[in-house]
């Protein structure tokens, strides 16, 4: 149990905080000139106002990823304590002769140490939470970059060929057909519903806690 939650709050500190930096520092490199919009000219262009508007998406979920990182690290690293703690506890209270007392104090840690279980699977889905927006954060990146070339912007086979890099990235099922009813046609709203039935159908998966 200890060592669960061990990895858990290094899998989320590692992720988080590097994958937060790797957003703030490819997505504000593309467009460093400032917007014109509110005073456009003979210069003004569409393409580098999407792609500044690109960058500030990224930027924020980088932003929210590196709060999230520092909230949930405080967590983890108390909860790794109590976790320690309790489990001291119950083998200390394995050595007492037998006693009421004794069988009290190991059923309310083992009723904890079933407490923290549940936790563990918290972490695990803020882990996979961060590795959705992960996703996003890479995919906007990887679309700026596109947009922002002359010479790729209209070529379809750039177009499907961004979608193909995006798509290889997605390990958890539910983005997969999220992708597909985009690609169809599909609204966000429809798009959303479809997969959740989808999912209620095939009933839970394992990817659903899935870690990296």
């Amino acid at each position: 149990m200890f060592a669960a939650v061990v990895d858990v709050r290094d899998d989320i500190n590692g992720l988080v905080s590097g994958y937060a930096k790797e957003c703030v520092m490819s997505g504000l490199e593309m467009s460093p000139s400032p917007s014109d919009s509110t005073n456009p000219d003979l210069d003004w262009s569409q393409v580098r106002e999407t792609v500044m508007m690109l960058n500030l998406a990224t930027a924020q979920i980088a932003g929210t990823l590196k709060e999230g990182d520092e909230s949930v690290s405080s967590l983890a690293d108390a909860f790794t304590t109590m976790a320690g703690n309790v489990e001291t506890a119950h083998l200390a209270a394995e050595e007492l002769p037998d006693s009421a007392e004794k069988n009290t104090i190991i059923k309310n840690c083992e009723g904890v140490l079933g407490e923290m279980q549940h936790a563990i699977m918290a972490f695990q889905f803020y882990d996979k939470l961060n590795q959705r927006l992960s996703h996003v954060s890479s995919s906007l990146n990887v679309l700026a970059n596109l947009v922002s070339d002359p010479t790729k912007l209209y070529n379809p086979y750039e177009w499907r060929g961004l979608q193909k890099k995006i798509q290889s990235k997605y390990t958890v099922e539910s983005e997969r057909m999220m992708f597909e009813y985009i690609l169809k046609g599909k609204s966000v709203e429809e798009a959303l519903a479809l997969t959740k039935e989808a999912n209620k159908s095939v009933g839970p998966v394992d990817d659903d806690v899935e870690l990296f």
